[in-house]
């Protein structure tokens, strides 16, 4: 039993690692919807589509898409597309095989909590003429936008369809205030940061974080808590330079959901980041807890105080300690050798004799079809079938983990086999 749970535990690991995929790959291949691939990154929908298992993306060309982009902000872009991506699995056969011809499937939009009622959710008719229409849910929502074509496929894990126009549902086209018209401290203080809030105040940190946060801003917040805690420095010892760089590194200069911060892997640039110094720090993540690394001392995020893009505010558990200016303490001087002791005599480096011999490297590691009587203009699912399968092998791209969990547990297992 115990060599077949780790087969099974095998065959489970290969199976995540074929799963995997990227959108942002998928579409690169396709110049057409650079646009939309790049919108998809700019709002960090990407990372969410990615960090789902089984999702529809109806996709834009670049005429098609820019009758929003062109005259909307960024805020609206993210919800025009987030109602374009469906918590559900559609391709060309299951298009045209929807009980009784049409079915509300629910898409990114609603798991916002900014939808009401219907708004996030999408209407998709089976037209007649082989057509597929699809439209908001909203009631008196027409269908505006019809399937043109399948653009790619791993099956019941992700599928991209293109159609011919946005998707509109009442209200989406509304934008937000802009983020330069968001009051930050008054946010910030109602969240228990009020002595943050104070600080950027007094030192005119404010006027740069309201300019840059509608080209994109996050900012860690430290709560009053954190500016207690034991081993924080006196910031009033500091010059008003070194005060400005801190509260700076308390935000980066770019828009970051919690989303992004999960699969961040570079470090991340803070406003104080220049030519003297880093300035930046690293994420590490635990569940649901992501923490910030600084080289001096590590945070945790604590809460979401806002995440409006291109705007995204937390409150952090300590103040973060940049190395540039609060280096490690040194080490404490010996204490002085008292008189007439003897000299230690310095311990001999091994010879190379003596070192242990290092170990032989490991060896490597061994290298549905469309429903009878289907209108003849509709996309066809063999050239659905060709899409997904002419390129399943360039698009399925498995994470460093799972390959190396895939390749330890080979080995693992083969290892079993042969000693029982």
């Amino acid at each position: 039993m115990g060599n077949h749970s780790l087969i099974l535990l095998l065959i489970l690991s290969i199976v995540t690692t074929i799963s995997a995929h990227n959108i942002t790959e998928i579409l690169s291949d396709n110049p057409d919807y650079s646009q939309y691939n790049n919108f998809l990154s700019q709002t960090k929908l990407a990372d969410e589509i990615n960090s789902r298992t089984t999702i529809t993306v109806l996709v834009l060309n670049n005429a098609a898409f820019s009758s929003i982009t062109s005259t909307h902000p960024l805020s609206v872009v993210k919800k025009v597309l987030s109602l374009l991506i469906l918590l559900d699995y559609f391709d060309n056969t299951k298009l045209h095989q929807i009980t009784n011809g049409t079915t509300l499937t629910t898409t990114l939009l609603q798991t916002t909590g900014n939808a009401q009622g219907n708004i996030g959710s999408v209407n998709i008719t089976d037209l007649k003429g082989g057509k597929v229409g699809f439209g908001s849910a909203a009631p008196g929502s027409k269908l505006d936008s019809s399937y043109t074509k399948s653009v790619k496929q791993i099956p019941y894990n992700i599928s991209v369809l293109e159609i011919n126009a946005p998707i509109i549902a009442p209200g989406i086209l509304t934008a937000p205030p802009p983020s330069s018209d968001v009051n930050i401290t008054a946010l910030i203080e109602k969240a228990g940061c009020k002595t943050f809030a104070s600080l950027i105040l007094s030192n005119g940190l404010i006027k740069t974080f309201q300019s840059a946060a509608d080209k994109g801003l996050t900012i860690f917040a430290p709560n009053d808590e954190a500016f207690k805690a034991r081993g924080v420095p006196d910031l009033s010892k500091l010059t008003n330079a070194e005060t400005v760089s801190l509260l700076q590194y308390h935000a980066a200069a770019k828009y970051l959901p919690i989303g992004s911060l999960k699969t961040s892997k570079d470090p991340i640039s803070s406003l104080a980041t220049n030519g003297a110094g880093k300035f930046d720090y690293t994420v590490s993540v635990a569940g649901d807890s992501v923490t910030l690394h600084t080289g001096v001392d590590s945070s945790r995020i604590a809460d979401t105080i806002l995440d409006a893009t291109p705007l995204s505010i937390y409150s952090v558990d300590s103040v973060l300690l940049p190395p540039e200016l609060f280096a490690t303490s040194p080490s404490p001087a010996p204490a002085p050798t008292p008189a007439g002791a003897p000299s230690p005599t310095p311990a001999s480096a091994p010879s190379p004799a003596d070192a242990p011999t290092p170990l032989p490297a490991s060896p490597p590691a061994p290298a549905g079809e469309s429903p009878d009587g289907a209108p003849a203009d509709a996309p066809s699912t063999a050239a659905e079938r060709s899409s997904s399968g002419k390129s399943a092998g360039v698009h399925v791209k498995a994470s460093a983990v799972f390959t190396v969990t895939v390749t330890a547990l080979s080995a693992f297992v083969i290892s079993s086999v042969f000693m029982s």
